[in-house]
């Protein structure tokens, strides 16, 4: 029975390179891997590009909420002998179980690459989907600019750090976005303003209001 994979990591973490790699893999044995991906993903348009040079053109590009399983992809799909899926928190809940069908009544392996939260912490409802189904998942990791292991992906505008904004905004697609891979006290440090005497204080007002009496 084949699995439902899911590779995840901050930005930077070589995802995409992974994916590009492996899909190499199987086109060097001859086998066919079919590459899908969401429109909403606008980056590279209708190729998977890395951020290193790579890039492969993709073989389906689902719209928002499109089905997978439909006649205009069954002959892709039943032909495939691996699909992988780039950026995979953008696709809808609906469309990862249709890759989970794909993987266990179609008997055909699925690895999805992607993003586990937003740039405010928050799942994707696609990579939420997917830890709820998948067979096995593995971070990928990739380095804080203090040196520590980053988890977390932060969102600039204009070069200044930003905690508002929509979900699904592409960096690529717009010069004034940039995403930047922190541990999580540079995130805290970074977006949310939070240092240790913030910390401390909120601890003592928080003691000063339980010490208040009741009238």
């Amino acid at each position: 029975m084949a699995k439902l994979e899911f590779r995840y990591g901050a930005m930077n973490s070589g995802k995409s390179m992974m994916l590009l790699q492996v899909a190499h893999n199987y086109s060097e044995k001859n086998r066919n891997v079919i590459l899908v991906k969401s429109e909403i993903d606008t980056k590279g348009n209708d190729y998977l590009i890395s951020r290193i040079g790579p890039k492969r053109k993709v073989d389906i590009i689902l719209k928002r909420d499109e089905p997978l399983l439909q006649k205009k992809y069954s002959k892709k799909i039943k032909n495939a002998e691996c699909i992988l899926v780039d950026e995979a928190q953008f696709l809808s809940s609906e469309q990862i179980e249709d890759l989970w069908q794909i993987a266990k009544v179609l008997d055909i392996p699925v690895i999805c690459f992607g993003l586990k939260s937003d740039f405010l912490t928050n799942s994707f409802p696609g990579s939420k989907r997917l830890f709820e189904l998948c067979d096995s998942f593995k971070e990928l990791e990739t380095i804080c600019e203090c040196g520590h292991k980053a988890r977390f992906n932060a969102r600039k505008i204009d070069g200044i750090f930003v905690d508002e904004g929509d979900q699904n905004v592409i960096d690529g697609a717009d010069s004034h976005i940039e995403y930047v891979p922190l541990c999580g006290k540079c995130y805290l440090k970074h977006v949310k303003k939070m240092d240790e005497k913030k910390v401390l204080k909120r601890m003592e007002e928080d003691k000063v209001q339980m010490s208040l009496p009741i009238i």
